[in-house]
């Protein structure tokens, strides 16, 4: 998501699509649990990992603008076919699989610098 928003955020309006969430989980975590997986015993088809929370793209657009102290305006844009319906129905999240336990907010304090 950090590849994204620093894209969008060189527009003068930043396009977010509307109704979509994710549960951002941080590289490490996800690497710590391959890893633990990689060297334990087969276990087939595992439960899914998630992020501490859930957001919204376009919070989560907001939070990196304010992170980097851009004023730029966001704007919500309908974003058509099935996997946007699938995104805004939640299809992507695994709330009660939330694991990981760096936030959003924390990801970008270590990442981003101001301007």
């Amino acid at each position: 998501m950090l590849i994204a928003a620093r894209a969008l955020a060189k527009l003068p309006v930043v396009p977010t699509p509307s109704g979509w969430r994710a549960q951002p989980i941080a590289a490490d975590e996800v690497a710590a649990r391959l890893v633990e997986l990689a060297l334990g015993d087969p276990q087939g088809r595992v439960p899914d990992v998630a992020g501490p929370e859930v957001l919204t793209f376009r919070g989560m657009v907001r939070d990196y603008l304010d992170a980097v102290g851009s004023r730029r305006p966001t704007m919500p844009v309908r974003v058509p076919g099935a996997a946007s319906r699938a995104y805004a129905a939640g299809g992507n999240l695994a709330p009660d699989r939330a694991v990981g336990k760096q936030t959003w907010g924390e990801f970008l304090a270590e990442h981003v610098e101001r301007r």
